[in-house]
């Protein structure tokens, strides 16, 4: 189980943030994600790795 203080910095991020709240509604695919916030794909890719490592 990651530690807290790792969760706490994966959730430090708006875009992280903004990316939980979307995937709480419905499924969307990385691509999907980066048109909806307007970042590139490899962008939201990186940011959904970090909340996969946070668990």
């Amino acid at each position: 189980m990651p530690s807290p203080l790792v969760i706490f910095q994966a959730l430090a991020d708006q875009t992280r943030l903004r990316i939980l709240a979307l995937l709480r509604d419905m499924e969307l695919s990385v691509g999907e994600l980066a048109q909806v916030l307007g970042q590139s794909q490899p962008g939201v890719s990186r940011h959904v790795k970090i909340l996969v490592q946070a668990g």
